[in-house]
C-alpha cells in the first residue's frame, strides 16, 4: 500500500527549509521535509530546545506491554531508546513469572505492573495512565524492527493521522510468521472488511503508533489479543484518520517463546468477529438472522404443504420461525438507531480532544 503527502516547505519555516524554487520537485520538498523531521525526531531534547528556543518538542510514550520476555526486553528497550532518545519507555510487566521487570527496569525503562493476565487489560491502562501527544505501542518480543519508528511518527504527522499501523513485511524466515497465524491473520482482516468496508491490511500487527485523541477516546473493553482488532475497528468506526507503513519483521530469538496459542486464540478472534459484528452492525447481524428464519419457515411451509393445521409439528415449526424472523428484524432496527446514537456520542467526545496541529507536530513542538 503507497502513501504520499504533498508538504509545502512555507508551513514549516523553523526547520530552516528553503521556499519552493522553481523547477524543484514535489518529491525532492518531501524527502527534505521528512529528512528534517526524522532528524528532529532523533536529535537530543537539548539540541531541539536549542535550535528551537520558543517550543518544546511533543512528548512521546512507547508503551511496551509483555508477559515472560526476559530474553529480549533490554534489547527492546535500548532499541527504541536510541531511535527516539527524547521519548520516555514504559514497560507494563503483565504478570511475568521471570525477571522481565528486573532487566527492562535495568536497561533505563519505567515498568509497571498490570496482575490481570490479558494484553487488552495492558492496552487498557497504559491508555488510561499515560499522559503523551504520541504514543508508540509495539510487543516486547523484539519482532519488530525500533528504526522504523521515526518513519511511522513523520508520517503520523505530516498527514494528522490518528493511527500508523505498522504493517509486517513478510520474511523469508519461515519461523517470524508462522502459517497458522498468517491465515488467521488474513481472515480476520478480510472478515472486518466486510463487516465495515475498510480497515487495515494487517489487523493483528502489534506495532502502531496513535494520537493522544485515539488513546483518551478507546474503550479497550477486550482482555486478550484482540485488542489489536478492537483498535482498528474504533479508528473505523470513529471515522479517524489511518495510514499503513510496511515494516520489517524478523523472528523470535530461539530461547523466547510466543504467547500467541494459534487454535484456542484464532477461535477467540473469530469470536469477537461476531461481537464486533453484532455491535457495530446490529442491523446487518440481525437482518442475516431474519433472511435465514424467513427462509427456513418457507421451506418448513412447503415440506409441511397439507398438514398445516393446528398442533401439528410444521404448523409450530413455520409459526416459530416467522416470529423469529419478525422479532430480528425489529431487533436490529432498534439496535441500529440506538447504535447511532452512540456513535454520535463517541463522535462527539473524541472530538472534544484538540489535535496537534501538523506545524507544532512536524517541528516536534507545542508552544511553551
Amino acid at each position: 500500500m503507497a502513501y504520499r503527502t504533498e508538504v509545502r516547505s512555507e508551513e514549516f519555516p523553523a526547520v530552516g527549509l528553503e521556499p519552493v524554487r522553481p523547477g524543484t520537485t514535489n518529491e525532492t520538498v518531501d524527502e527534505t521535509v521528512e529528512t528534517e523531521l526524522e532528524a528532529l525526531l532523533r536529535a537530543p531534547e537539548s539540541e531541539a530546545t536549542r535550535t528551537l528556543p520558543t517550543y518544546q518538542a511533543p512528548k512521546i510514550a512507547v508503551l511496551i506491554p509483555c508477559r515472560d520476555e526476559e530474553v529480549t526486553i533490554d534489547k527492546v528497550v535500548r532499541d527504541f531508546q536510541r531511535a527516539l532518545p527524547t521519548a520516555t519507555v514504559f514497560v507494563y510487566d503483565n504478570a511475568s513469572t521471570d525477571h522481565t521487570a528486573q532487566r527492562a527496569q535495568a536497561a533505563g525503562a519505567v515498568v509497571r505492573r498490570v496482575p490481570a493476565v490479558g494484553k487488552g487489560n495492558v492496552v487498557r491502562r497504559m491508555f488510561a495512565e499515560i499522559e503523551a501527544d504520541f504514543y508508540v505501542v509495539v510487543d516486547g518480543d523484539d519482532t519488530y524492527d525500533a528504526d522504523a519508528v521515526p518513519v511511522l511518527l513523520c508520517r503520523m504527522i505530516e498527514s494528522q493521522l490518528d493511527m500508523v499501523v505498522g504493517a509486517r513485511r513478510d520474511s523469508p524466515a519461515q519461523d517470524a510468521y508462522r502459517r497458522g497465524h498468517r491465515f488467521g491473520n488474513r481472515l480476520l482482516t478480510r472478515s472486518v472488511h466486510w463487516i465495515f468496508r475498510d480497515g487495515s491490511m494487517d489487523m493483528l500487527s502489534g506495532y502502531r503508533v496513535v494520537s493522544r485523541r485515539f488513546a483518551k477516546s478507546f474503550p479497550a473493553l477486550s482482555h486478550g489479543f484482540e485488542t489489536e482488532t478492537e483498535m482498528t475497528v474504533h479508528a473505523l468506526e470513529m471515522s479517524m484518520p489511518i495510514e499503513e507503513v510496511m515494516t520489517d519483521y524478523r523472528e523470535r530469538p530461539t530461547d523466547s517463546r510466543s504467547k500467541l496459542r494459534s487454535l484456542p486464540d484464532g477461535l477467540s478472534i473469530l469470536k469477537f468477529i461476531f461481537v464486533l459484528w453484532r455491535d457495530y452492525r446490529p442491523f446487518g447481524f440481525f437482518g442475516a438472522i431474519a433472511m435465514l428464519a424467513g427462509l427456513a419457515s418457507a421451506i418448513a411451509a412447503l415440506l409441511g404443504q397439507g398438514h398445516l393445521h393446528a398442533w401439528t409439528p410444521a404448523t409450530f415449526a413455520v409459526v416459530g420461525l416467522a416470529s423469529l424472523a419478525a422479532l430480528s428484524f425489529l431487533t436490529g432496527v432498534v439496535l441500529d438507531s440506538v447504535g447511532r446514537r452512540q456513535r454520535e456520542a463517541k463522535r462527539m467526545m473524541y472530538l472534544a480532544i484538540p489535535p496537534l496541529s501538523r506545524n507544532e507536530g512536524a517541528h516536534g513542538l507545542r508552544p511553551a
